[in-house]
């Protein structure tokens, strides 16, 4: 493994440590604590910014561990040959939520790996490069009733490394429709976005729609991502994106004395 990544995943998963040990610190008794999680396979791997994807066969492991107010909440992409995509380290804390109104503010370090190819004694050999990334998020939420909810999302993340895009703004206006009962036990949720995504000099929209289907009592889903590009002046960017998968979904809540 290259030097300088294990460098930075040490680095990392080090920073993590100490925060989860932090924040455990500081809770006081009679809370309850969350533990959850997913699991999902798709045929195209497609990021947090559906402008960029892998491009081939994804798999993707999502955790969330803390209370109601904290979490921490890492993402782990990976190929399904297991070659490493990119990590996310979320940490989001929930300022404000109530019946009406849900205010989740975030932040992470992240790694996105790219490949390089490297001649080394003669001989062409294979390097994965990571590139750094830090990034913060702000997601205000509005309970129309409890089945529509309306919002945006806004992103901004520094790029750390001088090949690396230096600042990225991702702004979207989202719309979450769920529990829309089909045949028997299964039911429909979709959330259509209008976003703008801006990455240094370099700008554009899109549009995109997730689909997800649920059986009640089931841990399995399937679900769909479509991504269109409206205009673009980004590298990259894709006229059409979409994928569909199968997630494996786990929560347990326990209540600290």
């Amino acid at each position: 493994m290259h030097t300088p990544f294990k460098r930075s995943l040490l680095t990392l998963l080090f920073l993590g440590w100490i925060q989860t040990i932090s924040g455990q610190a500081v809770e006081t008794g009679g809370q309850d604590r969350w533990f959850s999680g997913s699991i999902h396979a798709t045929n195209n791997g497609i990021s947090l910014i559906p402008t960029f994807m892998l491009g081939k066969p994804a798999s993707i492991f999502y955790l969330s561990v803390g209370s109601a107010k904290l979490r921490f909440e890492p993402e782990m992409r990976f190929s399904l040959q297991g070659k490493p995509w990119s990590f996310l380290f979320w940490w989001r804390y929930r300022f404000i939520q109530n019946n009406r109104f849900k205010l989740t503010l975030g932040t992470h370090p992240s790694l996105a790996f790219r490949t390089a190819t490297a001649e080394i004694n003669g001989q062409s050999t294979e390097l994965l490069y990571p590139t750094r990334f830090l990034a913060g998020e702000l997601v205000p939420t509005w309970n129309i009733n409890d089945k529509i909810t309306i919002g945006m999302y806004y992103l901004y993340s520094r790029g750390l490394d001088a090949y690396a895009t230096r600042n990225t703004h991702f702004i979207t206006i989202n719309t979450h429709i769920s529990k829309v009962k089909l045949a028997k036990s299964y039911h429909l949720s979709w959330k259509p976005q209008l976003y703008y995504l801006r990455m240094d000099q370099k700008d554009g929209l899109f549009f995109v729609s997730n689909v997800t289907l649920t059986k009640e009592k089931s841990p399995f889903s399937v679900y769909s991502i479509i991504n269109k590009r409206l205009r673009s002046s980004i590298d990259r960017s894709r006229d059409f994106v979409w994928n569909i998968s199968v997630a494996y979904s786990f929560q347990n809540q326990y209540t600290k004395k």
